[in-house]
């Protein structure tokens, strides 16, 4: 018989798992659920000293409490801030366990606390180097529930009781550094992903070919991955369907991702989709430029790759085949190509980022082979947030402003609501901005959630956007669609993108 375990996460207890718990019962599943020390029960009052360890020792408490029987197999689910203390416990009673499932939650590491894998950013920064030996988090109020997680899908009634069941959250529990040994490694997993929170499969499977080496373990066999179209509270939005994949779970199933290809390398490192020119390349600290034959100054294109990158990923962006592709076809036509590399390591990084790029614009704008007055602005990917701060207020010297398969809005799980990088709302200050969008038809569809949006709030605001489409190009294709379709779209945004900053000029 299959006994799962069941661990809540942040400000709620057992009685989040209500239906949940029915319906593996009626399946024949043994169930148990943790109640975690100052969590449980209405409005519970957090006792004092509680911290990881505390919930640790909860969930080791019911393992232990579970028969060995021959027969008996642990699923142990944790969702949300719940994976880390099940982590914790089930790196203690490895044995005993046969498999972790982590529903819409992160992957905890040694030595990292829970508070790394809160979504809220400026909540991360507040609490960072706190003391939490007593304090507790306020449990969020009706309306707040957002920050911490989508709600897509869940009843009105069940927002209602989850709010007037929520209780606070002891910040020990939060800031306190994780402690593994290794030995629950070697146990299998299965990510369930929320796919209106943010997370698909596909998205988790483009992280991995980046080759972040913090992923290169989610390609084991042993990994599985299921995903729910739903928000970040299953267990209240579709109780039947999170059972029957938690059921899958239990007997191995699920998809396994497909690892990157060491000989062939990943896709965004494969060769750009048409013949560049070979054209004089200048380093300048962490921003290259690529020079036409040209005697007088010319317009540039500053182009910002997206991200999040890992700070230890080589090469690095300016130096991707697809990157440099563009900017030596710009060179190529006679405008300056700038490539940069910024600090957008993590989700938390995009102030510092947005920064590097402001700071390569006056770079460029600075050196007397660009005319300063005709510079474009060109985003890709996770970038795209970043167009947000100069569609708020274009200067005039920014002749235009392009985006391939972009961001263009935080996705729920990125903890980024209150940022100003909300490029559906600083269009509308855009004026007669010219903005070139090429927007790929195989798009993971949270991204392209995004860009539907701000099309549909540039055609509110009337705003100058021209969209090109590729209609079989995924994210990415210029290096993984080598097609004359792709090639027909990234001739066209070149062409269209120069053209504005030329501006009537001869090139």
């Amino acid at each position: 018989m299959t006994a799962f375990i069941l661990v809540s996460g942040m400000f709620t207890g057992t009685h989040i798992w209500q239906d949940t718990v029915a319906r593996l019962t009626a399946a024949g599943a043994e169930v148990h659920t943790v109640a975690l020390t100052g969590l449980d029960g209405p409005r519970a009052a957090a006792a004092p000293r509680v911290d990881l360890e505390t919930h640790i020792a909860d969930v080791l408490a019911v393992i232990d409490s579970v028969g060995v029987a021959g027969d008996r197999r642990i699923v142990l689910v944790g969702h949300d801030y719940g994976i880390h203390p099940a982590v914790g416990a089930a790196d203690r009673r490895a044995e005993r366990i046969e498999r972790i499932v982590h529903l819409d939650s992160g992957l905890p590491r040694d030595g990292v606390p829970a508070l790394a894998a809160v979504p809220d950013q400026s909540l991360r920064e507040r609490l960072a180097g706190a003391d939490g030996a007593d304090g507790v988090l306020p449990p969020p109020a009706h309306e707040e529930w957002p920050r911490w997680g989508s709600t897509a899908g869940v009843p009105d009634a069940a927002l209602d009781r989850l709010t007037a069941l929520a209780a606070p959250q002891p910040l020990g529990t939060l800031l306190q550094p994780l402690r593994l040994i290794g030995a629950v490694e070697p146990v299998p997993t299965t990510g369930v992903l929320c796919t209106g929170n943010g997370t698909s499969i596909e998205l988790v499977q483009m992280l991995v070919r980046l080759g972040d080496p913090a992923l290169r373990p989610l390609t084991d066999p042993r990994v599985t991955f299921f995903e729910l179209p739903t928000g970040h509270w299953p267990m209240l939005s579709c109780p039947a369907e999170l059972t029957d994949v938690l059921l899958r779970a239990a007997a191995g199933e699920g998809h396994r991702l497909e690892p990157v290809d060491e000989a062939a390398g990943p896709g965004h490192l494969q060769p750009f989709l048409m013949d560049v020119p070979d054209v004089p390349r200048e380093r300048h600290g962490n921003v290259d430029l690529y020079l036409p034959d040209a005697e007088e100054p010319r317009p540039a294109v500053v182009f910002v790759h997206g991200g999040p990158v890992p700070a230890d990923a080589r090469p690095t962006p300016r130096d991707w085949p697809g990157l440099t592709g563009y900017a030596r076809c710009v060179a190529g036509d006679g405008a300056v190509g700038v490539l940069l590399d910024h600090r957008l390591h993590d989700l938390g990084d995009y102030e510092r980022a947005a920064a590097d790029v402001a700071a390569a614009v006056e770079l460029a704008r600075a050196d007397p082979r660009v005319d300063q007055d005709r510079i474009a602005l060109w985003f890709f990917s996770g970038g795209g947030l970043i167009t947000a701060d100069w569609l708020d207020a274009p200067p005039a010297w920014l002749r235009c402003l392009a985006a391939t398969y972009p961001v263009l809005a935080p996705l729920p799980n990125w903890g980024l609501s209150e940022t100003r990088l909300r490029p559906a709302r600083a269009v509308a200050n855009a004026g007669d901005l010219p903005v070139v969008l090429t927007r790929v038809g195989r798009e993971m569809p949270e991204i392209a959630a995004t860009v539907e949006e701000f099309l549909a709030a540039a055609k509110d605001c009337g705003a100058d956007v021209e969209v090109i489409d590729v209609p079989n190009g995924h994210h990415g294709f210029e290096t993984i669609d080598v097609t004359d379709e792709s090639r027909t779209a990234v001739r066209h945004a070149l062409r269209t993108v120069l053209d504005h900053a030329f501006g009537g000029h001869a090139r």
